[in-house]
C-alpha cells in the first residue's frame, strides 16, 4: 500500500467521516481488562489512521504506547486532538509507515492491536512479511487483537480490495503459533449506516 494513497485519504476526507470510523473501541479496551494487560505493557495499534483508540488507552491508564501508520497526516491529527484534549502524550511513540517494513524492536510488545490492516495484505508475499513483523515484535504470550472483514463483509474498503476472513482461514494463515482465546462476529456502521460486517479475534502468541 502507498503512503500517497492514505495520505491523500486523510488530506481530503474528515476523519469522522471515513467508513472505518467509530467512537468507541469499548470492545478492545474490555479485552485488555479481561487479559489482565498491566498499565505499562507495550501496545502497539497498526493502522491507527485517527482512530480515538488511543484516547481511550490513554484514560484507562496505558503509558506505553506505540502508533503506526502509513499517513503522517492522520497521526498528526491525533497528535493535535490529544493535546486539545490535554491527554499525556510524552510516551508515545509515533511511526509512519508500512507495517510491513518498518524497523520494530525485537520480542518487545506485549499487545498487538490489528483493526483492519491485515485484510489489505492481499499478495503471499504482503501476507509473509507482516507475519514476519508480528511474529519477531511480540514477546512470548503476548496478545494479538485483530479485527478484519468477514467472510461475509465487504469485498473492497476505501476503494481497495480486502482479503475476507472466516476463523478457519485466518486460525491458518496465521499459523499454530497463534492460539485462539475468542473470537465474534458484529457489524460495523459506517457514518452513513452502511452495515460491515466484521471478524473479531483475539489470540495467545505461543512460539514454542
Amino acid at each position: 500500500m502507498s503512503n500517497n494513497y492514505w495520505e491523500d485519504v486523510y488530506l481530503n476526507k474528515d476523519s469522522e467521516q471515513v467508513s472505518w470510523y467509530q467512537t468507541q473501541d469499548n470492545r478492545t479496551i474490555e479485552h485488555l481488562k479481561f487479559h489482565n494487560i498491566v498499565a505499562d505493557a507495550q501496545i502497539i495499534d497498526v493502522g491507527s489512521g485517527a482512530s480515538l483508540l488511543i484516547d481511550q488507552l490513554i484514560e484507562a491508564g496505558y503509558v506505553h504506547l506505540h502508533v503506526l501508520d502509513l499517513s503522517a497526516t492522520a497521526l498528526a491529527q491525533t497528535q493535535n486532538r490529544l493535546e486539545q484534549k490535554q491527554l499525556d502524550r510524552s510516551h508515545i511513540q509515533w511511526i509512519v509507515g508500512d507495517i510491513a517494513q518498518a524497523p520494530l524492536p525485537k520480542n518487545y510488545f506485549d499487545v498487538w492491536h490489528d483493526r483492519a490492516v491485515f485484510h489489505f495484505m492481499q499478495s503471499d508475499l504482503q501476507k509473509q512479511s507482516y507475519l514476519h513483523q508480528l511474529k519477531a515484535s511480540l514477546k512470548n504470550d503476548a496478545l494479538l487483537l485483530m479485527s478484519t472483514f468477514a467472510e461475509n463483509g465487504p469485498e473492497k474498503c476505501s476503494g481497495l480490495p480486502v482479503q475476507r476472513y472466516s476463523i478457519e482461514l485466518l486460525q491458518n494463515t496465521l499459523g499454530v503459533a497463534f492460539q485462539l482465546q475468542q473470537h465474534e462476529h458484529a457489524i460495523h456502521l459506517t457514518p452513513w449506516n452502511s452495515k460491515q460486517n466484521f471478524l473479531h479475534s483475539v489470540w495467545r502468541y505461543s512460539p514454542e
